[in-house]
């Protein structure tokens, strides 16, 4: 790949989209990795600092702090995206410091955590910026000995000319940054990368092993009071009435109120906060400690009303069955004339597949802390949306947007629950009654009960074959409250049978729903990956040659739709039957077989299953991903295993429903996770190429229980067709007879 050419303004570069959209920058922590030559080591946190642009300084010894301006929630993003603008600004890692920048809405846009876009869309500009700056020092300290800057060298952080004089960074940036900004500047290529795609160490490490703030439940400030807040037991109820005496003679106990009111007026301006917020009142306890406010919850008498809807999961089972056999549809893509193909096939194969709904349950449970006084309102936690929740918040309390100051922690745990944000809308509700600073505390059973949950699904899944080809294809959805987002039905298989059809309906429910960990596809991949086996498995043909003849079918150059690449989906097929061993395992080794392509990347995995004492255990999952440059290969592999491991954890054991609105589950003594011993060994390849990055927070999760249900339908002969696997142990148990294939 050759040196490529960038051209952008001054405010482009201040406010660079791809800072902007994927926004962290820099990092590195030094206290550990480097070895200082003086003792006790600088504490780089302290230095003072120059201002270079949004998100550089530089101080005089040439130590550079980024602003990292987008949420980490775990996905590694402060450590891996500040590495793009290091390798372009050509400064030694280890002088390099990272901070968290709040939210700026001038300064940065983007500044999300979702959908594994964050490098994607932040490649370029991030890119840009470190080369543009480095440019302007250049520039500066060629002007300094008056030479062309063309002579000049940068190795680290430190200019040399051609005479063999060096200067610092730290020496020019005063100068460098009055410059103008060059309008063109020279990107590195692949070849000539010190930091991409080296090994780097989560830069919060130290700070996370030793317990030093770093979450949103560590932050704290002066006379800062804790909130617990009683909200409705069951989805569709309301706060009849309440009776707060025992509560109010508890220790602790500052106050006893109920909000609601400005919550009700923002569902009213605001249509897209109905799936995330109930219209209830609530009861909030303000304590001086989070246990004492949480105790004092517990002791009070509360009274709540049905509402006309109160669902149970036998209610969402039926009615996800009437919509599928219903014709009430919206058709996502069409391609030829299914029915016509359907008429003339020799062979027809359909089958269904059911998931439940699911909560997040990360390890923090949601919190947020919120100051509201006439001047500003301070808000500061762990949220994956910050521009939205700020924009929420002025909307509701009906505060000027510049009043709204926003700064995010680092989260334990996301999977897309703290892209939604009520608690945030809570915590600023309590702060503008009470007019102090206030932190609202979710306990596990808050979390389990008022979430707002991955829906429940099902698809149905129809194929036809003629003169041994597969000529049609339907595929139909239907979920609760919202359907499969507009790409989904231009993955794979579209572009590849002439005849195919994406189906959705929805049922409108008072559940809070909304994105759970790879929206759609993490159920989705493994009710097609299921089918292709099974349709391979009708037709007598080889399962991943049947794949790979579809994928060859495909024409992605003449159909602007297609979001995959058949030929990057070929190859990490073709490494994982090469890195895995498909079909050479000894005897008592069962194999199952995916490939899948969603948020941008393409990865194929193949899992292998043993029987011990009676029941089948995953042993090994081979995961091939091919997400274009890898940044920091250390952070991507964790990445990916972690990703295949909550993929197998949710498919085989993850179990969440209702009672008349209520979660039958409040903790984890009823709901089932994937435990340390049942973890199978990961193995992680990557394809190497010089194409650009794309998404790997969520890629690996979808193919997991696909592959793991393949594995196990030829280590017992049963196909699965709910989730999780768990809920028919029958189908877990192995024929007597040897099962082959």
């Amino acid at each position: 790949m050759a040196n490529q050419h960038m051209t952008l303004s001054r405010r482009g570069f201040m406010r660079t989209t791809g800072l902007a959209s994927g926004g962290m920058l820099i990092g590195f922590n030094l206290f550990q990795a480097c070895k200082p030559k003086v003792e006790p080591p600088v504490d780089l946190s302290q230095l003072n600092y120059n201002d270079f642009n949004a998100f550089i300084e530089i101080a005089e010894d040439g130590t550079v702090k980024i602003y990292s301006p987008n949420p980490e929630i775990g996905q590694g993003v402060k450590t891996s995206m500040p590495m793009i603008i290091a390798e372009e600004l050509d400064v030694a890692w280890k002088d390099v410091y990272v901070a968290q920048a709040p939210l700026n809405t001038e300064h940065y846009t983007r500044q999300v955590a979702g959908g594994s876009q964050s490098i994607r869309h932040g490649w370029d500009a991030l890119r840009q910026t470190g080369a543009t700056a480095k440019q302007m020092l250049v520039n500066a300290a060629a002007a300094k000995w008056g030479v062309d800057a063309s002579e000049c060298t940068v190795s680290e952080g430190v200019i040399t000319n051609a005479a063999g004089e060096t200067l610092g960074y730290g020496d020019v940036v005063n100068e460098a940054a009055k410059l103008e900004v060059p309008e063109e500047v020279t990107l590195k290529k692949p070849s000539e990368y010190n930091i991409i795609g080296k090994d780097a160490r989560n830069v919060d490490i130290d700070e996370i092993i030793t317990g030093k703030p770093l979450f949103g439940l560590d932050y704290k400030v002066e006379g800062m009071v804790y909130a617990a807040v009683a909200r409705p037991p069951a989805f569709g109820q309301t706060l009849k009435s309440f009776d707060d005496t025992k509560a109010r003679q508890m220790p602790g106990v500052i106050d006893i109120f109920t909000i609601g009111e400005k919550a009700r007026a923002l569902l009213e301006k605001d249509e897209r906060t109905g799936n995330i917020l109930s219209g209830s009142d609530k009861v909030v306890v303000i304590a001086e400690t989070t246990w004492q406010a949480m105790k004092a919850k517990e002791a009070l008498e509360t009274v709540w009303e049905d509402g006309e809807n109160m669902e149970s999961t036998a209610d969402h089972d039926k009615i996800l069955t009437d919509l599928l056999d219903g014709n009430e549809f919206q058709t996502m893509r069409a391609d030829g004339n299914v029915k016509k193909a359907f008429a003339e096939a020799d062979q027809v194969l359909e089958r269904t597949y059911e998931s439940p709904f699911l909560p997040h349950n990360c390890m923090e449970p949601m919190n947020f802390f919120a100051h509201v006084t006439d001047e500003k309102v301070h808000l500061v936690g762990p949220i994956q949306t910050p521009e939205w929740k700020a924009g929420l918040v002025s909307a509701m309390l009906e505060r000027d947007p510049k009043e709204i100051h926003l700064e995010m922690t680092r989260m334990g745990g996301g999977f897309g629950r703290r892209l939604f944000g009520d608690f945030v809308l809570e915590a600023a509700e309590i702060s503008d009654k009470i007019r102090k600073p206030v932190k609202v505390v979710y306990s596990r059973e808050d979390d389990m009960n008022d979430g707002i949950y991955r829906m429940a699904i099902k698809y149905r899944i129809k194929a036809g074959v003629k003169d041994g080809q597969v000529t049609a294809y339907h595929l139909k959805e239907a979920a609760i409250n919202s359907n499969m987002y507009g790409l989904i039905p231009n993955f794979f298989p579209a572009g590849a049978i002439e005849n195919y059809q994406v189906d959705a309906a929805n049922h409108k429910s008072p559940i809070t729903t909304g994105a759970w960990r790879a929206p759609y596809t993490n159920f989705l991949a493994y009710a097609e990956q299921s089918f292709f086996d099974e349709l391979a498995e009708m037709m007598e043909v080889d399962r991943v040659q049947l794949r790979l003849d579809l994928l060859k079918k495909v024409d992605a150059a003449s159909d602007e739709r297609i979001q995959y690449s058949p030929e990057r989906m070929i190859k990490v097929i073709e490494s994982a039957v090469e890195k895995s061993g498909w079909g050479k395992q000894p005897k008592g080794v069962y194999q199952g077989f995916v490939n899948y392509y969603c948020h941008n990347s393409h990865v194929a995995e193949v899992a292998d299953v043993v029987i011990e004492n009676g029941e089948p255990v995953v042993k090994k999952v081979t995961c091939v991903v091919d997400c274009g440059i890898v940044v920091n290969p250390l952070g991507a592999k964790n990445q990916a295993e972690g990703g295949v491991i909550d993929g197998i954890g949710h498919a085989m054991y993850g179990d969440f429903g209702f009672e008349k609105g209520k979660p039958v589950a409040s903790n984890f003594d009823k709901y089932r996770l994937i435990r340390m011993k049942e973890a199978p060994v990961v193995e992680v390849h990557f394809i190497k190429n010089d194409l650009s990055p794309t998404g790997l927070g969520e890629p690996t999760l979808p193919p997991a229980g696909g592959a793991i249900a393949n594995a196990l339908k030829a280590a017992t002969g049963n196909r699965l067709y709910k989730q999780p696997f768990t809920k028919t142990p029958e189908l877990l148990k192995p024929r007597k007879q040897e099962i082959i294939g």
